[in-house]
């Protein structure tokens, strides 16, 4: 069975008023209108929902124990309306958004505490390892992720943020600023493994120098990574601000710098592309206010 909306409306309303003439005029609508909608709607329900009690209407039994049902479907059916304007008008009331656990601790979140009650409530999950697609097929708006999106995704460059050697403010490094490759490999790293991108990054800048790794152990979590340095367990090698008062030193290489750039990535026919756009030009200025100006990536 179809119940009009429209009928339901004109039954809650005239339950409201008490009176047919008061509810047609409510509605804008004459009483032999409202009376003839009014028995439509008792047809379509095979129900009896009013009683004349003198010049006023009172609701049968049944009618008492339907209308809470009718306000209930007619607030969805508000709240569905007011979605879809939302999402014709390019809005996003909530914005789902995926991204790397190190990203999310020391990027994402200290950017989302600057949102204002204008914008989009967050929701945040991990990224898919399969990646951005992965993500935004899920159900995510927006991803952060740390190699260049694909060419059919919309993006944009957020930073170029360091891939550090964290030391202990006693050790002998401490006053660098820097450290090179080959120096690397004759210390003891505590080091991601390898399905994390600043191992993967590291492990190219080795190659590319042709240097082995020494003696190293491997952990799946970066704090853990500068817990273990700090405790004196060795060099840790993550992207992490820092930690546990370890001093960063840039990793240098025969290529340059160790670094690691991060993207955010969308979906460019989502309804709401361009509130993403600019949501993603909004974290690229933070990284900047956050980092310094360095870290800005070059736009094409």
């Amino acid at each position: 069975m179809s119940i009009d909306l429209r009928l339901l409306r004109y039954f809650v309303a005239t339950a409201d008023a008490g009176s047919a003439t008061r509810a047609a005029a409510g509605l804008h609508v004459t009483q032999p209108v409202l009376s003839r909608q009014l028995r439509q709607l008792e047809r379509q329900l095979g129900l009896s929902l009013f009683e004349r009690d003198g010049r006023r209407l009172r609701l049968t039994s049944a009618a008492v124990e339907f209308l809470a049902d009718a306000r209930a479907l007619l607030s969805h059916a508000d709240q569905v309306e007011r979605a879809a304007a939302s999402l014709a008008s390019g809005r996003l009331s909530v914005l789902h958004l995926a991204t790397p656990t190190t990203t999310l601790t020391d990027v994402l979140a200290p950017f989302l505490a600057t949102l204002g009650p204008e914008d989009p409530t967050p929701r945040v999950r991990e990224l898919d390892p399969q990646g951005p697609l992965a993500a935004l097929r899920a159900g995510a708006d927006l991803t952060v992720v740390t190699r260049r999106p694909p060419r059919s995704l919309a993006s944009r460059g957020l930073a170029v943020l360091p891939v550090w050697a964290y030391v202990p403010a006693d050790d002998p490094w401490a006053r660098r600023d820097t450290v090179g490759i080959s120096e690397l490999a004759e210390r003891r790293l505590v080091l991601l493994t390898s399905d994390f991108r600043p191992r993967a990054l590291l492990d190219a800048a080795m190659d590319a120098d042709d240097v082995g790794y020494g003696e190293h152990v491997e952990v799946t979590n970066a704090q853990v990574a500068q817990a273990i340095a700090a405790a004196g367990g060795g060099i840790a090698v993550v992207s992490d601000d820092p930690r546990f008062d370890l001093v960063p030193l840039r990793i240098e290489g025969s290529q340059g710098v160790v670094t690691i750039r991060l993207y955010a990535a969308w979906a460019p026919g989502h309804h709401a592309a361009a509130t993403l756009a600019e949501l993603a030009e909004r974290l690229a200025r933070f990284c900047v206010e956050r980092y310094g100006p360095e870290v800005a990536p070059a736009r094409p």
